[in-house]
């Protein structure tokens, strides 16, 4: 009896989270600062991305979809937690990211989605770039204390380096950077294996750890985040992909990049395993756009990377489950990497964290085809401080300021209104037109803040600053 009453509620569970029953493979792969305008697939005539425009073919690739964040930390910290950084700590106004040389790291008390799949009996692992602490110098920012039980990759961005000496002025916008300027750790687990890391063969050795896990843990159920380092720069390329793109080095290094996607989808599909694994791109911000050549293209959209313009915040978004994502779909409803922690909880059966304010909401109705759903705006924060907001259409900046340079943020009173899917690369200013769309997104900003219960920041406690984020 004990075990027809075992079975009733087994059963009665699944109905309730239907997708439970199928606990799907998770895989994230992560660019770092690559724009909205890098890939084929949305639109750049001259670098050759196959795998990912095959991948959207395949899949769903979102017009709208944001990064919670305009720079490195906080960006990777949003997506793992679900939360604006501003709630977990992991921003600054000032020090942006952390540093090579910083102690701070995403507190303890923060929910990741590994934690929530290892709950689960997903196996789960990392391969690239953390970002999230740097555990050289504090143990507890480890992602093995995070709920990643594999680990290989660079505690931080490839250009951090104590020993800033040997590199020449301009370095990070050179085309043709030497890998011994920098002085990147590799880690497999917390054993350091190589400093300086090769760069050249980063993307190479990410990807054959990525295809060796996918091979390993085909049995499932498995949590792998794949976090690249470019092409955030210095950019490097292999041997293989090198003086091979007509957009020059930094075309190689999407190229490669591509390549690696290519090679994980045959890992899945090789495995058999393609029809119960959900595999998500994107971007951590926008292109880097002070790299000159170096850096990347955000498209139509206004600026890159630091800033909270479109093209510092709207990244590429492509969606693949063969079976349950309809193939060829183009999503134009306003998506973010926070809502891959809601989404992809609920896909593995586990319960969204109630003792806290989660921001993501759960995407799989856009993802299968099923409809909209119900989202509050989106804030657009620089650091801790929320700069614009967005709801629908609508997005009405508050502050502004360049992604880099000394300006400081120039406040708007009436705000700028902008109609994004008419003006994505926001040059028309229609505040005057529409006051009562910037009262009810004034509204939506004073509810906000009224909730908000911001953390002592992680980002400050470093020993000195040597680099810019």
């Amino acid at each position: 009896m004990k075990t027809i009453w075992s079975l009733l509620a087994l059963f009665t569970l699944l109905l309730g989270h239907p997708q439970a029953a199928e606990t799907p493979n998770i895989i994230i792969i992560y660019a770092d600062d690559l724009g909205y305008g890098d890939l084929g697939c949305y639109g750049h005539p001259s670098i050759r991305t196959p795998n990912l425009d095959r991948l959207a073919a395949e899949g769903m690739r979102f017009t709208d979809f944001y990064s919670a964040a305009e720079v490195c930390t906080p960006s990777r910290a949003a997506l793992l937690t679900g939360r604006y950084p501003v709630r977990s700590g992991m921003c600054h106004d000032r020090f942006r990211v952390l540093r090579n040389v910083s102690t701070g790291h995403l507190p303890a008390d923060e929910i990741t989605l590994a934690e929530q799949l290892k709950g689960r009996g997903y196996a789960t692992a990392i391969i690239g770039k953390w970002h999230l602490g740097v555990w050289a110098n504090n143990p507890e920012g480890h992602p093995h204390r995070h709920g990643f039980e594999m680990v290989f990759g660079l505690p931080h961005s490839n250009d951090m380096d104590p020993t800033a000496a040997r590199r020449p002025p301009g370095a990070d916008n050179r085309e043709d950077p030497d890998p011994q300027w920098w002085q990147a750790p590799l880690y497999d687990g917390e054993r350091l294996v190589e400093q300086p890391a090769d760069q050249t063969t980063l993307t190479r050795r990410y990807t054959e750890r990525a295809v060796k896990f996918i091979g390993e843990k085909k049995g499932g159920p498995f949590f792998l985040y794949f976090p690249h380092s470019f092409p955030h720069t210095p950019i490097f390329a292999s041997e293989q992909f090198h003086g091979k793109s007509p957009r020059g080095r930094y075309g190689d290094v999407v190229e490669e990049l591509d390549w690696s996607v290519g090679r994980v989808i045959e890992a899945v599909r090789a495995a058999g395993i393609e029809r119960n694994t959900l595999v998500f791109f994107s971007s951590d911000n926008g292109p880097w756009l002070i790299r000159d050549l170096a850096g990347g293209s955000a498209g139509p959209l206004r600026e890159g990377k630091g800033s909270t313009w479109e093209g510092g915040m709207r990244v590429p978004g492509i969606a693949w489950w063969p079976g349950k994502v309809p193939a060829g779909r183009v999503c134009r409803e306003l998506a973010t990497t926070m809502d891959l922690f809601t989404t992809c909880s609920l896909l593995a059966g586990a319960k969204v964290p109630a003792d806290r304010p989660i921001d993501g909401v759960d995407i799989l109705p856009l993802l299968t085809g099923a409809g909209p759903v119900k989202r509050e705006p989106f804030f657009f924060y620089r650091g801790s401080t929320l700069f614009a907001v967005r709801a629908g259409q609508w997005k009405a900046h508050y502050l502004t300021q360049p992604a880099y340079g000394t300006p400081r943020a120039e406040a708007h009173d009436p705000p700028l209104l902008f109609n994004v899917p008419a003006d994505p690369g926001e040059r028309f200013n229609v505040a005057a037109q529409h006051p009562e769309v910037l009262t009810d997104l004034a509204s939506a900003v004073t509810k906000h803040r009224a909730a908000l219960q911001p953390a002592a920041t992680q980002l400050e406690a470093v020993r000195s600053e040597t680099r810019a984020p």
